[in-house]
């Protein structure tokens, strides 16, 4: 993790050569060179820089792929059309870049021939989105490979990249690829709030709903408003309905407050609305969750600063607890004689994405909601680090890239009951048990209590990813998907929240201090030890209770063997090898 990969496209070098593929049963194509906007002489044609293999491909990704037995002379024919604006309405430069599909020289001069007598148009709306996506790519990955940046940041793996679920695909269009996980996980919490009605069993036989909560933190101008521009499209849905239902409930209000003295109150309309404010009272809060029928709220706040500060203090402190309680749909209500406060008890279900400063988050997660828990329920993700970097270039998203997050907004709204995923529950059960087994040998409590959620995180984003695919069962992308997302939050809430939680184990004088990935204690022990020895590692950190608690732990999972009563052996074929 945290490895830069170099993504995107590669503009070709100066004479290079190289073998035009545009598809299955392309033929071959003269070689031709890098100038002016068709090249001409050696390598492979291109258009402005960017290889027609590439526009061809994206062409055929936006336009339901490649062509099918029975379709091929139709869509190879539409492809002529829009590309013949961008090779000069040359027939010889279509023949050239066309792919074949097994069609004859004959056959595919009759389609170009066919595709040129029509009246040029120019370049189509939709051939200009390609070309402007794939110049934005090539800018992005030569920016990333050339800059010289202060820190690293996680990329997505090439392969998951490109076999991203609908919807989470096209949230990342336009998007700096340093830019990519914050978005993801910005939309996340609403994707799952969408499939509210979805129930599954995670790998510890328990029954889960999808909730899920994220920070994306960043400095001041650090970009974090590309993740507002995203969720804005996934929100469209909520907000159209919670429109109509807040209207009626403000003529209900006019109504109420209109009446006469002796006459009868208007009936509460309890209306359904799915968004609030992180502002909201608890009182209104409460009234949106009986209002829910078992939906789920979402909230979308740009300043956790402002969250703190509605927070701070009385009754609004208990929004914490609430926080807490939305990650397992647990309880919670309040009980009051008053009839100007709402009163009851609910299920809470209430997802939601925020953005904040560093500075803010510290104030937020402060020794209470480091230790309670809550920061192990939140889904972390960090911007690239902005100092000194030259502006980030963003592209903009397409009307079919937004008509495809409404279409997986629909689909995830359109599952109920309960979904069976057996792969994602035996992927994340191999990962958690990994990370107890790193844990064990460090001694680290910090991860130890960091990787249980974190596996719970990245289940969920799994089935998420599994319901925006429609597929019967889990594919290899969504397992990766699963795994990749329990990592990096592992990772992440272990950066941010790491040090203060282990600062309340030092304090308590009953826990050990946090070591680093390299310096497992196990390893670093000789292969025959004391209860001495472990305590004299640990620098006395650690009191002999707990030491000899996870002492214990390492006899039963077969690591060591004790020799006499004060003297333990590492065995010698171990079951502590984490890569296995």
């Amino acid at each position: 993790m945290g490895q830069r990969r170099r993504c995107g496209l590669t503009p070709p070098v100066e004479g290079e050569n190289r073998t035009l593929e545009n598809g299955a049963n392309s033929g071959s194509s003269p070689k031709q060179g890098r100038s002016g906007g068709v090249s001409e002489g050696q390598g492979e044609r291109l258009f402005k820089g960017i290889p027609y293999a590439s526009i061809i491909k994206e062409w055929w990704d936006k336009n339901d792929g490649e062509p099918a037995e029975g379709e091929r002379n139709v869509k190879l024919h539409k492809l002529a059309v829009n590309l013949r604006a961008i090779c000069d309405n040359k027939k010889e430069v279509l023949m050239a870049v066309m792919p074949r599909f097994g069609l004859s020289e004959a056959e595919l001069k009759s389609i170009v021939d066919s595709a040129c007598k029509e009246e040029p148009k120019g370049v189509s709306k939709k051939m200009q989105g390609i070309i402007d996506q794939l110049t934005l790519s090539i800018e992005q990955s030569d920016e990333d490979w050339d800059a010289e940046e202060n820190t690293s940041y996680f990329t997505l793996p090439p392969s998951l990249k490109k076999n991203l679920a609908m919807g989470l695909k096209e949230s990342l269009e336009g998007v700096p690829t340093s830019m990519h996980m914050p978005v993801l996980c910005a939309v996340l919490p609403i994707a799952a709030a969408y499939a509210d009605q979805v129930e599954v069993e995670y790998c510890d036989g328990n029954r889960q709903r999808l909730g899920l909560m994220s920070i994306i933190r960043g400095e001041q101008a650090s970009g974090k408003s590309v993740c507002k521009n995203v969720v804005d499209v996934w929100k469209r849905q909520f907000d159209e309905e919670d429109a109509i239902a807040r209207k009626r409930e403000e003529e209900w209000k006019e109504r109420k407050k209109a009446r006469k003295a002796n006459e009868k109150a208007p009936d509460d309309p309890k209306v359904l609305i799915r968004t609030v404010p992180v502002t909201v009272s608890c009182s209104t809060l409460l009234k949106r969750f009986k209002n829910a029928n078992g939906h789920c709220l979402y909230s979308f706040g740009e300043e956790l600063d402002t969250l703190r500060k509605t927070n701070g203090a009385g009754s609004w402190s208990s929004k914490y607890d609430i926080y807490r309680l939305s990650f397992d749909n647990g309880e919670w209500g309040q009980d009051y004689n008053s009839d100007q406060a709402e009163s009851g008890v609910v299920k809470v279900a209430y997802n939601w994405t925020m953005l904040g400063t560093d500075g803010a988050m510290r104030k937020c997660f402060k020794a209470d909601n480091i230790e309670n828990g809550l920061s192990s329920r939140v889904l972390v993700a960090e911007m690239p680090d902005s100092s000194f970097a030259k502006m980030p270039k963003f592209g903009k998203r397409s009307a079919d890239d937004e008509a495809k997050i409404q279409e997986a907004v629909t689909r995830l709204r359109s599952y109920s009951g309960f979904v069976d995923t057996p792969r994602l529950r035996k992927g994340v059960e191999r990962w958690v048990e990994k990370k107890r087994v790193e844990a064990a040998k460090d001694i680290d409590h910090v991860k130890d209590v960091y990787r249980k959620r974190a596996a719970v995180i990245g289940f969920r984003s799994g089935v998420v990813f599994h319901l925006l695919t429609g597929a019967k069962h889990e594919s290899k992308a969504c397992l990766e998907f699963a795994l990749m997302m329990a990592e990096y939050t592992l990772e992440q809430q272990i950066k941010a929240f790491g040090e203060a939680l282990q600062q309340e184990y030092v304090e308590a004088k009953n826990e050990c201090q946090r070591y680093g990935k390299n310096n497992s204690a196990f390893d670093q022990l000789p292969p025959v030890f004391t209860i001495e020895d472990l305590k004299a590692l640990k620098q006395g950190y650690c009191s002999e209770q707990s030491l000899r608690v996870i002492v214990h732990r390492w006899r039963n999972d077969g690591w060591i063997k004790k020799t006499d009563s004060k003297h333990w052996k590492k065995s010698v074929v171990g079951k502590y090898n984490t890569e296995s």
